[in-house]
């Protein structure tokens, strides 16, 4: 008797389960694709132009290079676990929103590269204090976990990160390419 012939349901439902998480797959990125203009027509030219601030829709899930008023290039993104809210505390899951500086890179991190957000600030650390309970800390501009880059189309699909803002690698080599220490960073709901 063949397997086939023994579970011919089963085998009807791994083969549906594949096309859909096929198909997850090749929307994500789509998705992705059309969010960063991959199409060569689109791509735009980030080494001459000055990029003088990041700001990021936490409700959008996107991060856009702005030179001036002006967007130069926009980016999806993923959050935190609980993404809604301004981070209140270590822990939350919780990206936090607010005026902050980009205050230095770190090439050796878990993640593909990163860059620093200045959380918390004195606001920050203030109100944490009140509750009595720590701001936290360690919020990050980065890739994918270090060896999952291949998966950045499934990934940047939903929030997963601790409250970081997280994109793929090579849009973290993008934005990389263009930081400058000191450089401010707006975070809205």
């Amino acid at each position: 008797m063949s397997f086939f012939r023994l579970y011919p349901k089963k085998i009807i439902l791994l083969s549906l389960a594949m096309l859909v998480l096929l198909g997850v797959g090749l929307t994500g990125y789509k998705t992705l694709a059309a969010a960063n203009h991959f199409d060569k027509g689109h791509q735009t030219d980030l080494a001459n132009i000055e990029i003088d601030k990041v700001y990021v829709d936490k409700s959008k899930r996107v991060l856009k290079l702005l030179s001036g008023d002006r967007i130069i290039k926009t980016y999806h993104i993923a959050l935190g676990d609980s993404p809604v809210g301004h981070k209140r505390q270590e822990g939350d899951e919780r990206t936090p929103t607010g005026s902050y500086i980009l205050d230095y890179k770190n090439e050796n991190s878990s993640y593909y590269r990163s860059i620093h957000v200045s959380y918390p600030n004195a606001a920050d650390k203030a109100q944490a204090k009140k509750r009595g309970v720590s701001a936290g800390g360690d919020i990050m501009i980065h890739g994918q976990k270090n060896g999952l880059g291949h998966l950045a189309a499934i990934t940047q699909q939903r929030d997963w990160t601790d409250g970081c803002i997280a994109v793929t690698n090579d849009e973290m080599d993008e934005i990389m390419s263009v930081y400058k220490a000191g450089m401010p960073i707006e975070i809205v709901e």
